[in-house]
């Protein structure tokens, strides 16, 4: 499983012009489900997007969590995440899990997170969004549950 988590101070996402999901100061996630993903993948990404320590102290250095600062975090599925584009100059999608197994592993990460008590939004799976951010730093860190990168 892989995520990119984009420190945001304001995230949200639009299906046919309307905005459906909204946050301020956070965290956006996107999340790619791979072939092979199980219930640890699903929990090494929940721990790492509730305690990375990526947002500013008082003495300006990261090191405070989303639920240190009482933040939101939006998660939004991205099978894209998943593409291998090392050969060729079109990406293969091959490695992404099927969708039924995509949209399950999403939703316990979902649920996941809001058992920890952070506030969770979402975008909808397999729908055409557009997502708009404000990244804040900008900081990026990207995630790999098999510890890829």
């Amino acid at each position: 499983m892989r995520a990119v988590f984009q420190r945001v101070s304001e995230a949200s996402i639009k299906v046919n012009d309307e905005i459906i999901s909204s946050i301020k100061k956070g965290g956006l996630i996107f999340l790619g489900v791979e072939k092979g993903d199980k219930i640890d993948d699903v929990n090494y990404i929940i721990d790492k997007c509730v305690n990375l320590r990526i947002f500013e102290d008082n003495e300006g250095k990261m090191n405070l969590s989303v639920e240190d600062i009482k933040g939101e975090l939006l998660v939004v599925s991205q099978f894209t995440l998943c593409a291998d584009s090392r050969k060729g100059r079109r990406p293969s999608f091959i490695s992404a899990a099927d969708p039924a197994l995509g949209k399950k592993l999403y939703e316990d990460v979902i649920k996941g997170i809001s058992l920890k008590g952070i506030s969770v939004k979402t975008g909808i799976f397999q729908a055409d969004m557009k997502v708009s951010l404000i990244n804040d730093g900008p900081v990026t860190i990207l995630i790999d549950s098999r510890k890829k990168f």
